[in-house]
């Protein structure tokens, strides 16, 4: 108890007194029949934030208020509140604390855009996000914009699958504060303390929000802790500008489960995890992820006068950290394994090394990402009359990432050996190991190249771009056309592969450039027709530029062309509503990733890496076609009771052929093939989805609520050239068996003054304790080998379970 109150840790806040007058109908929502109001959440950078209004703007979305946030997320990543979305996929649960993934109408986080009060924060290397970087999203937002396809916003990014807005919520204008606390499966518990100033002398309010989490994690060895610090310092210095500063971090540490094959799952236990061992009477994990991204952000709107007004937000983050695993290469091995236990013997390894001493055949690195993010983006808007506006403005970043391997446990041994380092030919011993811990990273890592094993560089990225937008809007018609163009720098520095001579790349530059544009049409009040289309032209990420993880330019990498169109209609009454989307999308030129384990029956592919470790692919000139079908419903048919369903119809395939080339996880060069996946469905996310739900508010504060959903048509995210013979170890696609899963709570509210609240809540996920599979990383076909199968699948392909039956209790007192 003493841990859970030391650890009431933080997040959250923000304020600008814009907020404090009532929302204008453009800042307007609806969603399940209600207005969610996302005026007051506007709190900074108004003019950058685009946030689709359900009665003008001509695309499909869903918002997500912070009540659903609040009630369904409990001990889960934010992600778990999108689980009842058309078109939306959130896998990697199993991973541990932070390592969901979002796959939205089939395209990956790397291709769809995430946006922080209209900050972007996919990774400008490659895209992707993580997760366990914002584990305080889910007590900071006060709602959350789905924006399926292109989406509204003006800057030239990566949302191809859709756009997901996170708007955090307003300072309140009184003063007064709340404390939660949850509670959870697996020794799960969450302490949360907020608390408002309010409005000092009508000019400046500070809101703050701390918060700590920690648990043993779902399955064997995922144990995770974290923290969250969020401050908001606002300050309006005259009636027509509003300045606010906001800090926020979330530094954490999670051990990690990785994919396995079905066989080593049927024998020892769903919850197995192979990175585990015992070490000094403890469970010890292999994989260890631990990083603290600050966050800083300054924010100035500016209405110059009744028609025109200007919003700023300049932005920096510093991340530091990376993962821990078993280090590979030079004469080290990894720790065998318990054929009885099927745990790592990493106490035997342990004690061989103490004894005998000097270099190491066995220790653990960590791969560190450090980087510096800079950006501003600011835009113009002016109306030319009540229907017609105008807006202008650019986007800037410059990026500059640090990549390198160091030691953090000799696991007994006094040293291991560098002899690939083209600066130091004679080889040198590294013994310096760096802490794991979160906090200690952000200025404990290796300085000095005599620390650093197997790579070191480091890339900077520049990026600017100008956009613009027309929009005529009147109560029952719409349009927008929107451009922008911009261009990107790409640099790499080798202190690892080259001398100091040779060490700095050639400087790449790429333009890219989108079109998009839309209309509406509301007739009879009830029906509202739309259509858009967007072309994108979008710059190769600065992983795609250099081959083989050297400075080697990539010739063949060219700009991602992708083409969507889409139409929608929505009806609605007074107690119901619909809403049905189709869309068709193509995509060119395009890069995919996936890896796998390396192992018996694999390894004859990839002789030079060893059992146990990881390789990495990556597909090249990727062409893909997605085109679905989307619906989404409410109806009230009481006051107090809420039926919703949705569904998705999906269908998409690859296009031609590909070049794959295979790393190991010291990013050698394995093999180079091409491969023809011509016809093959693009996996990862079902492609047939449907769900059902309700929401029942009964007497004295109570309510009931649960969700049912459904997913089919699932295949595995690794894909394998088509081939005459269905019997080589997998060609083609692997389909996983459909699955059903019911989510159910209840919540009760108590009003204990006019001003305390005292709310419960409780969640059940997986109601009925389903088990089933949600990804696989590889695609062996039943009758490969002659293994034996479970519910049709090969044994030997290498899978994540979904979690069984879980559960979270939360209450939470407003003071």
């Amino acid at each position: 108890m003493k841990l859970l109150f030391a650890g009431a840790f933080a997040l959250m806040a923000s304020l600008s007194y814009a907020q404090v007058v009532e929302p204008t109908d453009s800042t307007k929502v609806q969603h399940e029949n209600e207005d969610v109001s996302l005026g007051e959440t506007l709190i900074i950078g108004k003019g950058v934030i685009d946030l689709a209004d359900d009665r003008k703007t001509p695309i499909a979305s869903t918002t997500i208020s912070k009540e659903v946030i609040e009630q369904k997320v409990g001990g889960n990543d934010i992600t778990q509140a999108f689980v009842n979305t058309p078109g939306v996929y959130v896998a990697g649960q199993s991973g541990g604390f932070g390592d969901s993934r979002v796959v939205t109408r089939g395209f990956d986080q790397s291709n769809t855009a995430f946006l922080f009060n209209g900050q972007p924060i996919n990774g400008m290397e490659d895209g992707k996000v993580y997760w366990s970087n914002w584990s305080g999203m889910t007590d900071i937002a006060n709602a959350v914009q789905i924006q399926r396809g292109l989406g509204s916003s003006k800057l030239a990014i990566s949302s191809v699958g859709g756009t997901y807005n996170f708007v955090t919520k307003a300072t309140e204008k009184k003063q007064g504060g709340f404390f939660s606390a949850g509670l959870g499966n697996n020794e799960y518990y969450k302490t949360t303390l907020g608390y408002n100033t309010g409005l000092i002398n009508n000019k400046f309010g500070v809101s703050v929000m701390l918060s700590h989490w920690q648990g043993n994690g779902y399955n064997t060895g995922t144990k995770g802790q974290g923290q969250t610090y969020f401050f908001s310092f606002g300050y309006k210095p005259a009636k027509n500008h509003t300045i606010n500063l906001l800090i926020t971090g979330a530094p954490q540490w999670h051990d990690q489960n990785y994919s396995k094959s079905i066989s080593n799952i049927l024998t020892y236990g769903r919850k197995y995890n192979n990175n585990v061992g015992y070490l000094n009477g403890k469970l010890f994990n292999e994989r260890r992820n631990y990083y603290h991204k600050p966050i800083t952000n300054l924010n100035w709107d500016w209405d110059i006068n009744e028609k025109t007004s200007l919003s700023t937000v300049l932005y920096a983050s510093w991340g530091r950290g990376g993962g821990t695993g078993p280090l590979s290469g030079s004469g080290t091995t990894s720790a065998a394994v318990d054929p009885t236990t099927g745990l790592k013997l990493i106490q035997d390894k342990y004690d061989a090394q103490s004894a005998a001493g000097g270099k190491a055949s066995y220790a653990i690195r960590e791969s560190v990402n450090n980087h510096q993010w800079y950006g501003m983006v600011s835009n113009l808007n002016h109306k030319f009359s009540d229907a017609l506006s105008f807006n202008a403005g650019f986007d800037l970043r410059t990026y500059k990432g640090d990549h390198f391997q160091q030691l953090a446990n000799l696991m007994g041994g006094d040293y291991v050996t560098v002899t690939s380092n083209v600066r130091y030919p004679q080889g040198y011993n590294v013994s310096k190991t760096f802490s794991s811990n979160p906090w200690k990273s952000l200025n404990d890592y290796a300085k000095s190249s005599a620390d650093k094993w197997s790579y070191d560089y480091s890339e900077r990225i520049n990026y600017g771009g100008v956009f613009g937008q027309l929009e005529y809007a009147k109560k029952d018609f719409s349009a927008f056309f929107q451009g922008s163009v911009s261009n990107q720098t790409n640099q790499r520095w080798d202190y690892f592969n080259y001398d100091a001579a040779n060490e700095k790349s050639k400087k790449l530059s790429h333009w890219g450039y989108n079109l998009k544009g839309g209309t509406s049409v509301t007739v009879a009040e009830n029906h509202q027709f739309f259509v858009n289309a967007g072309y994108y032209s979008r710059q190769p990420y600065h992983d795609n530029l250099f081959m083989n993880y050297k400075n080697d330019v990539n010739t063949n990498a060219k700009n991602e062309k992708i083409l969507g169109l889409e139409g929608g209609y929505k009806f609605k009454t007074r107690n119901f509503w619909a809403n049905v989307n189709v869309y068709y999308t193509t995509w060119e030129n395009r890069v995919t990733g996936s890896s796998t384990e390396v192992t018996a029956n694999n390894q004859s592919s990839y002789p030079t890496a060893a059992l146990g470790t990881y390789v990495y692919f990556v597909n090249q000139g990727v062409k893909q076609e997605h085109k679905g079908l989307e619906v989404e419903m409410s109806y009230k048919p009481l006051r107090d009771l809420e039926l919703k369903g949705f569904a998705s119809l999906g269908d998409w395939k690859y296009k031609g052929s590909t070049i794959s080339r295979v790393y190991d996880e010291n990013q050698n060069l394995l093999k180079t093939t091409t491969e023809n996946i011509n016809g093959l469905k693009v996996g990862d996310a079902p492609q047939t989805q449907f769900g059902l739900g309700f929401v029942y508010r009964l007497l004295g504060g109570f309510s009931l609520d649960a969700d049912y959903r459904y997913n089919g048509d699932l295949y595995s995210s690794r894909t394998t050239a088509v081939a005459a013979d269905t019997s080589t170890a997998g060609s083609g696609n692997l389909k996983l068996p459909s699955y059903n899963l019911m989510d159910a709570g209840i919540t009760w509210n108590y009003k204990l003054t006019n001003r305390n609240r005292l709310s419960l809540r409780l969640n059940v996920n997986n109601v009925f304790n389903h088990v089933y599979i949600t990804e696989s990383t590889t695609n062996y076909q039943a009758n490969y080998k002659g293994a034996a199968t479970y519910n049709g699948i090969n044994v030997n392909n290498l899978v994540y379970f979904g979690y069984g039956r879980t559960w979270n209790f939360n209450v939470k007192i407003t003071l």
